[in-house]
């Protein structure tokens, strides 16, 4: 009886560690969402339960409370289950409620890291988050707002560069936040970058001045994510 939280790492399978993919050989039960790299799924044994939980806007096949229960109740019999979460599940990924759910009911859990998209993603694209000279620091942070949570206050975000995840469709409100941030002007270097590490691919950089325009004209929509800060462009040319 164990329940394992496995990071699947940023959409290219070939990313998973080591540890992560001999958690899902060897698991009984797999419980994995929406953005997790679909071939991992074939090393699952051959009678591994395999149940899709996955959350994308407004098309959610469980609730964060039924996954839980889920969870646990696989674990009750006696199963090796791996929670599979997309890029790492402490990133914005509700691995810890997963943790204290499990801890609330006395469940034996491991934890496996996974290549978080926040970093990896800007990386295949040809932007560090950090650069000497340019960029010692870097905030992410989340650009979906739920209802009842203390709203994101993009206004006071200090970091040389900011990466939002989930904030596309946000992307306008998120904008004229960071307009009033003392350390951002009209002119600071955005990209948005969608579907990384899959052939829809999409990358387009822009300024806080014409983003948004720019992301309508291109028909920009989820799963993406926003870099802001000079970093952007650092390796152009």
């Amino acid at each position: 009886m164990k329940v394992i939280l496995v990071g699947a790492g940023p959409g290219d399978s070939e990313l998973i560690t080591v540890k992560g993919l001999k958690a899902i050989q060897e698991a009984d039960v797999i419980v994995y969402d929406a953005l997790i790299p679909e071939e991992l799924l074939k090393y699952a044994k051959k009678d591994a339960e395999l149940i899709y939980v996955g959350k994308r806007k407004n098309k959610h096949s469980y609730s964060q409370e039924e996954i839980n229960k889920i969870l646990v109740e696989k674990a009750k019999e006696g199963k090796t289950v791996v929670r599979l979460k997309g890029g790492d599940p402490f990133v914005f990924g509700r691995g810890g409620e997963e943790i204290l759910y499990l801890k609330k009911h006395n469940i034996p859990y491991e934890i496996i890291p996974g290549v978080t998209s926040a970093i990896a993603i800007p990386e295949i694209v040809e932007i560090p988050v950090t650069h000497r000279g340019v960029a010692k620091s870097v905030t992410i942070v989340t650009g979906h707002e739920m209802e009842g949570e203390n709203k994101v206050d993009f206004s006071k975000f200090m970091a040389d560069t900011i990466v939002i995840l989930m904030g596309i469709t946000n992307l306008e409100k998120i904008v004229k936040e960071l307009l009033k941030n003392p350390k951002r002007n009209e002119n600071t270097p955005v990209a948005i970058i969608t579907d990384g590490f899959t052939d829809r691919q999409k990358v387009i950089k822009g300024t806080l001045k014409n983003i948004v325009e720019l992301a309508k004209k291109e028909n920009i929509s989820p799963p993406g994510i926003i870099v802001v800060g000079d970093v952007v462009n650092i390796l152009d040319g």
